[in-house]
């Protein structure tokens, strides 16, 4: 056989090796396998040791000589060394179970918002074996009495800045219940107590699947639920998160979003725990003091949930008083993690504020899988997730996509066989995560004290008899290049003229108008139709409003040109059956967001477009290929039947 020029061969090779590489993704699925294995190894390390407690990381930090002086927690002016805040939290800990009377094994109640003696106290409780509740600052009446009691916590302590909203009716409801607000003065009670290290005991025997902590989901749509998180989840997305972004001890993690939510208390605080990096924080989201903090903390990571880069992009730049000199690229960030942005903020977001990499995921704070993106350019541009082809032999057989039955909003059978259908690549269904069907609760722990709840998220008999997947609840769509993007939440997506519509699939087109700064669109209910209309409720720049004053001012009213080339642009870039057939123009702020802002659709549903439900938003109508102007007179010629859209 004739030999072939090594100058030949090489370049070759190299070729054919990059090919394959872009071909198949390999570099990420090495990024995704760098960042698992290690992750698998270290876990079954500490259960070996009986380490699972996540009060070891800190304990180890705190007293290596490499690492005790390095900064732990920024907040405000203030900041703590990891031997600092060891010594903090084993007074709070002392306090806790002497002054206290906390054991282990029980739940304490915290009601706080972002402050340097909330993660004190979530560490303090870990350090005797006990486990924090952790409550929506907000809530107030029913919403935290319900939270209080599905937690069984009997000691609940709170930031006084928030005391406000335990009532005396809170108090009275939850009789056995001690509220204790956390003052300056007790904190000083707190830290007068020994710095002695709580004996191991209290923190041994503790398995995967324990509990760490419980976190409440957000109740857009009944009363908060109270998801368990294992200590096997808390480490497992903490280092798993920190190798995938590449968080190193150099790297300073900065959040405005709520640590009693999953993003910012696992992958936001866990995770630069377990990187050994500096975690810098505020109180609570400002769109006009973020970037300040982000600079004053010298931040190289930020953390973003919902529609919070939409908010940061819609505020004017921050401009230097002295130079004159625009800010917006005044940091040193390099990468912004977090989820739901989308895809019509995603690279307007990145140019003007000069974000080198956005790490974007899909999870659910009681899931028991998650999908992740790493993306410097636009080839992922917008996805919740991606893999190579090495990756997929895992990924395939842990998750599926199903095809679903949006009447019934759940995953649609096979009338012959029974079992579901996987969703052809590129089309939506229903994302599910394979369970143990012997030992379920190994990998789904599910909602404290709530069995129904807990059956209602497991599906048996997907495909084949007596297996188990966990429903999500969420409609996504992988493509042929190996790209996951969400689509909509199962309830979201409406059913009109015998299509299925994506709500933020519209949101995403809508959004792309030079007028819109926020869109939120639903399935709204008319008269003698089938199905829902769809109706996009949007906030609009100030220069495309009409300007008045006084009460008309409290209403805005958009000029003639933008409600025509808003009709043009939908029209461009939706079928016509997605086209939202009504418009809602609301004030700033006026469209309601969770604590991690994210969208609520439920009361704009509800309201419809009833003149008598939308209060002083005005509301326009698709009539002849542009909006107009829609009133009572039309709506009474909906309820009669007489107007077909």
């Amino acid at each position: 056989m004739a030999s072939i020029p090594l100058q030949v061969t090489i370049p070759a090779v190299a070729a054919a090796a990059a090919y394959a590489n872009a071909r198949f993704l390999a570099y990420y699925d090495l990024e995704l396998l760098r960042a698992i294995v290690p992750t698998v190894l270290g876990g079954a390390w500490k259960r070996y040791r009986d380490r699972v407690n996540l009060f070891y990381q800190l304990e180890n930090l705190a007293t290596a000589k490499s690492s005790e002086n390095r900064v732990f927690l920024r907040f405000e002016d203030r900041a703590y060394t990891y031997a600092q805040a060891y010594d903090t939290v084993l007074r709070y800990a002392n306090w806790l179970k002497d002054r206290r009377g906390v054991k282990r094994g029980d739940l304490v109640g915290l009601d706080f918002q972002n402050t340097d003696t909330f993660i004190f106290l979530v560490l303090a409780t870990w350090a005797i074996g006990a486990s924090p509740a952790l409550l929506n600052y907000n809530l107030t009446g029913n919403p935290l009495i319900h939270c209080v009691n599905k937690s069984t916590a009997r000691l609940v302590l709170v930031d006084p800045v928030v005391a406000g909203n335990v009532s005396e009716d809170v108090r009275s409801a939850l009789g056995g219940v001690i509220f204790e607000v956390v003052t300056p003065e007790l904190e000083q009670e707190m830290l007068a107590m020994d710095s002695v290290r709580p004996a191991d005991e209290l923190r041994s025997g503790f398995k995967d699947k324990d509990m760490a902590m419980l976190i409440y989901t957000s109740g857009t749509t009944g009363l908060p639920k109270a998801a368990i998180i294992s200590w096997a989840k808390a480490a497992t997305v903490a280092n798993f998160t920190f190798r995938w972004l590449g968080t190193n001890v150099n790297d300073v993690y900065y959040t405005a979003m709520p640590l009693y939510h999953s993003t910012a208390m696992l992958l936001g605080f866990a995770h630069t725990l377990a990187a050994g990096a500096t975690f810098a924080m505020s109180r609570k989201f400002s769109t006009s003091g973020f970037w300040n903090d982000v600079r004053k903390h010298n931040a190289t990571i930020i953390q973003y949930v919902g529609e919070t880069c939409r908010y940061l992009l819609s505020a004017p730049p921050i401009i230097d008083p002295v130079t004159g000199e625009d800010l917006d690229r005044k940091h040193r960030v390099r990468a912004a993690f977090g989820n739901g942005l989308r895809p019509d903020v995603w690279n307007r977001f990145k140019e003007r504020f000069g974000i080198e990499t956005i790490a974007e995921f899909y999870g659910a704070t009681e899931g028991t899988f998650a999908t992740w993106n790493k993306s410097r350019n636009d080839f992922s541009m917008g996805a919740v997730g991606r893999s190579g082809s090495l990756y997929n032999v895992i990924f395939t057989r842990e998750v599926a996509i199903v095809e679903v039955d949006h009447e019934t909003e759940l995953p649609r059978r096979d009338p012959k066989t029974g079992f579901c259908t996987r969703a052809p690549r590129g089309e939506p269904g229903e994302l599910l995560f394979r369970l143990p069907p012997g030992d379920i609760n190994s990998r789904f722990q599910g909602y404290y004290g709530d069995e129904e709840s807990t059956s209602k998220k497991v599906m048996r008999d997907v495909f084949s008899k007596g297996d188990a997947w966990f429903r999500t609840g969420d409609v996504l769509r992988w493509d042929n290049e190996n790209r996951v993007y969400f689509s909509d939440r199962i309830g979201d997506t409406f059913r009109w003229k015998s299509e299925n519509v994506s709500t933020a699939e519209v949101a995403q087109v809508v959004g792309l108008h030079p007028a819109v700064l926020e869109c939120n669109v639903y399935g709204v209910q008319v008269p003698s139709h089938e199905g829902r209309a769809g109706c996009a409720a949007v906030v609009l720049k100030p220069s495309c409003l009409v300007q008045t004053s006084g009460e008309a001012a409290r209403a805005p009213r958009p000029t003639d040109d933008t409600v025509k080339s808003l009709a043009e642009h939908v029209k461009r870039g939706l079928p016509k059956y997605a086209l939202p057939l009504f418009l809602r123009v609301v004030p700033e702020g006026g469209l309601q967001a969770t604590g991690t802002n994210k969208q609520q659709k439920h009361n704009l549903r509800s309201e419809g477009v009833d003149p008598a439900r939308t209060g002083e938003d005005e509301v326009f109508w698709l009539r002849n290929g542009t909006y107009v102007k829609f009133g009572v007179a039309d709506w009474k010629e909906l309820n009669g039947g007489n107007v077909k859209l």
